[in-house]
């Protein structure tokens, strides 16, 4: 007898499921987990760059400012702005340093020194604070230096200008850090 030829052929007999569902999931389950121990190291190492550069940035600015004692009696102490820089980056320099050694210890002991519930909301909130002091002085002594600028270019307003510079990359190298902090805030599972 023929089989019309509209009539469909039944599927092949399905293998049991559990079988070959297992391995494949096992295999999956493994090569995700690897994944995301990979992306944690890369975040973490990638947060501990940013604050390096921070903490270099930040000591910069501070000792640039601190030298800043340049031509016709000048001194970077007789201007608020200046002195509020210096205050700043030296704030800036403590904190990124004690967080960038805290980070080094952890991936080298793999010991925490801070609980990571309390790390993340940590290193979150004192990324912030410190990226916008570090802009709100940078921010406010622009405008002295234009102004000193405008009535001559000297040594003293280019070393003040350099200090200024370095407080803003502190900021944006901070403020990447921030990023990756509000992303492993993020991704805590107790929340």
């Amino acid at each position: 007898m023929t089989k019309p030829a509209d009539a469909e052929e039944p599927p092949p007999p399905a293998a049991d499921a559990e079988s070959q569902s297992a391995p494949a999931a096992a295999a999956g389950g493994f090569s995700n987990i690897i994944q995301r121990w990979r992306r944690e190291g890369i975040v973490k190492r990638g947060c501990v760059a940013f604050r390096a550069f921070a903490l270099l940035f930040s000591l910069l600015a501070f000792i640039i400012m601190a030298t800043n004692q340049h031509g016709d009696g000048r001194k970077f102490d007789q201007y608020e702005e200046y002195r509020y820089v210096l205050a700043i980056a030296i704030l800036s320099a403590l904190y990124t340093g004690f967080q960038t050694g805290r980070h080094i210890h952890e991936i080298h002991t793999n010991k925490e020194i801070i609980s990571r519930k309390n790390a993340s909301i940590f290193d979150f909130i004192g990324d912030q604070i410190v990226a916008y002091l570090l802009l709100s002085a940078a921010s406010a002594a622009v405008p002295l230096t234009n102004n000193m600028r405008r009535g001559g270019d000297n040594i003293f307003t280019d070393s003040s200008a350099a200090a200024i510079s370095m407080a803003f990359f502190a900021f944006f190298s901070l403020g990447l850090s921030a990023l990756i902090s509000g992303y492993k805030l993020s991704n805590q599972t107790y929340i």
